[in-house]
This record gives C-alpha cells, structure tokens and sequence, in this order.
C-alpha cells in the first residue's frame, strides 16, 4: 500500500504471505550521527517487532537493512543530513528481512529520496531446484537481494 501514515515522508506497508510489515521514512533532515561521515548523507534504521523487546535477531536485520538501503541510496546528494527509516513488523509468517527490503525501498521511492538501484528481495530454497518461500513451513532459507539498475541486474545472496 503506498504512503499509509500522513506524516512520513514516505511510507509503504508491504505483504508477502502473512508477513506484514509498515516502514516509515523521514527525512532527510540536517545532521548526522557522530561518527558517520558529514560528506555523504547517513541512513537510521528502527525495527519495531510486533511485540515485545528488540532482539540480537532484529539488531542483526536492522543492521542489514542499513547496509542494503546504505548501498542503494544516493549519500551524496543530500550531504551531512539523515534518513530515518522505521520498521513496525505487523505479521511474521518468514521472509520477515526481505519483505521489509521491499517495504523500506517502497518508502524511500515514495519519499523521494534519491537511489541509485531499486532493490527487491525474496527468501529462496532448495528442494532439487530453487523456489521462492514465503512462510515458516518450508525449512532453511537464504535470503537474496535483487538490485535492478540501468544496465545488468546484480544479485547477491544477503545472508
């Protein structure tokens, strides 16, 4: 669904099965993070789980997903400024990391930041030949990043 909350800049809620998940950007506004480079533009990522705490598993996907959006995002364009990206995970059926890929790329297309590559991603296993999965039943997954650009397509597995 695009831009669902009003006051984001951007915003995307995104499904894949019964895995949900709503990202909000923000942003970019003036300011970095002490520590990040004033030359390019830094990337916030929150991730709220659906309840309870944060976890070393969401800690691990927030920091994935800075890497992914790090990648893809223009940082030059918008120097010494950052983009905030929220997470609210609303259902996890699996492929929880690649449906908030795509929620959170979705954002930032609707935000109007400027990126280099789109990106889209999809849990994939193995069961004689290569499938796309979507929920908790089917086993052990990798998780690979598609980035489509001008020119040839990358793909690269994420974890």
């Amino acid at each position: 669904t695009r831009n669902p909350l009003e006051r984001a800049h951007g915003s995307a809620r995104w499904a894949q099965g019964d895995t949900v998940v709503l990202a909000a950007v923000y942003g970019p506004r003036p300011g970095t993070r002490k520590g990040e480079n004033p030359e390019k533009a830094s990337v916030e990522v929150v991730w709220k789980p659906k309840t309870g705490q944060i976890g070393r598993q969401e800690k691990e996907y927030e920091m994935t997903l800075k890497r992914t959006l790090q990648s893809i995002c223009l940082l030059t364009v918008h120097p010494n400024t950052t983009t905030s990206v929220i997470l609210q995970v609303m259902g996890d059926d699996g492929s929880l990391l690649p449906c908030a890929i795509n929620a959170s790329c979705a954002a930032l297309v609707f935000a109007g930041v400027p990126m280099k590559h789109l990106a889209g991603c999809n849990w994939l296993r193995s069961v004689g030949r290569w499938c796309c999965d979507f929920g908790h039943k089917q086993g052990r997954r990798a998780a690979i990043e598609i980035v489509c650009s001008p020119g040839v397509p990358q793909f690269k597995q994420v974890c």
